[in-house]
């Protein structure tokens, strides 16, 4: 049985439900506990806060964790990034007040920085040879500059929604941060099996994202044009049809270009265009 540590509620936790539900690990039960058990996979998940999360895979209260990047850096602790999984994305960026001058990092030279994150920050700091003052904060540190504990702030930005309703802007990016799939570096041969088929899931689902199946009938004499438009995994299937001279052509296309390769497409003369989503892509 692989423990897997989970974030217990938020944007990150909302996704990586989504990813295992996808790869088809299912909970045993509809109402969460600490520790749940899945269903038809050797796995149980264990829902914790996600600063507890890095501690407790080095500790091996859990075998892997799904956390973010800024996190698992920020713990500094004796687990191993084994995969990056693309989603809840953000950066870590200094932010002062929108009204003051910014000239550069030099500015925060004897300034007070208010932050969750003051491991990554002194790092920065120290690198940049920046010599500032650190007040560390648990929670809403974007608030600390309008009440005059800080003159900045060092924090997640995600939309920048949150510094915009602060009166605050955003001047440096210090890291860009994702989920990622962090796991004890002592795991036993067995688990390893585990997490190898785990990810092995996780990777047809993701391949999958942003894809789909396109079905086309085009006129022989325009295959070889319409080919160069789609690519597919290898190359289109073509397959010829009933009608002398026609066949269906069969590929993958990434989402975001279709709507470019459309009018090309009907400008070859293919006909009865089909676009299926793709749930899973085993590469």
């Amino acid at each position: 049985m692989l423990r897997i540590a989970v974030q217990t509620k938020g944007r990150l936790y909302e996704e990586t439900m989504e990813l295992l539900g996808e790869a088809g690990i299912k909970l045993n039960n509809a109402k969460r506990t600490l520790l749940v058990p899945a269903k038809s996979f050797p796995i149980e998940v264990l829902f914790l806060r996600d600063d507890d999360i890095p501690q407790s895979v080095a500790s091996g209260a859990a075998d892997v964790g799904i956390v973010g990047e800024n996190e698992y850096c920020e713990k500094q602790q004796a687990a191993e990034i084994i995969k990056r999984l693309g989603f809840s994305k953000c950066r870590i960026s200094l932010a002062i007040p929108k009204e003051v001058d910014y000239n550069g990092l030099e500015w925060f030279n004897g300034k007070k920085i208010a932050t969750s994150y003051p491991v990554i920050l002194q790092e920065f700091l120290k690198r940049n040879k920046i010599n500032a003052e650190l007040h560390v904060i648990s929670g809403s540190v974007e608030i600390a500059p309008g009440i005059g504990l800080a003159d900045a702030i060092f924090d997640i930005v995600s939309s920048g929604s949150t510094l915009i309703s602060n009166h605050l802007k955003e001047v440096e990016v210090v890291m860009q941060s994702e989920a990622v799939l962090i796991g004890n570096p002592q795991l036993s041969a067995e688990k390893k099996a585990i997490l190898d088929e785990l990810i092995f899931r996780m990777n047809a689902v993701r391949a999958a994202e942003n894809k789909k199946y396109i079905l086309l009938n085009a006129p022989n004499d325009k295959i070889a044009d319409i080919c160069a438009l789609l690519p597919g995994m290898k190359s289109p299937t073509v397959m010829p049809l009933l009608e002398e001279g026609w066949s269906s052509l069969h590929s993958v296309i990434d989402e975001k270009h279709f709507w470019e390769i459309i009018g090309k497409l009907k400008n070859l003369g293919a006909e009865g265009i089909l676009v299926i989503p793709i749930e899973k892509m085993i590469l």
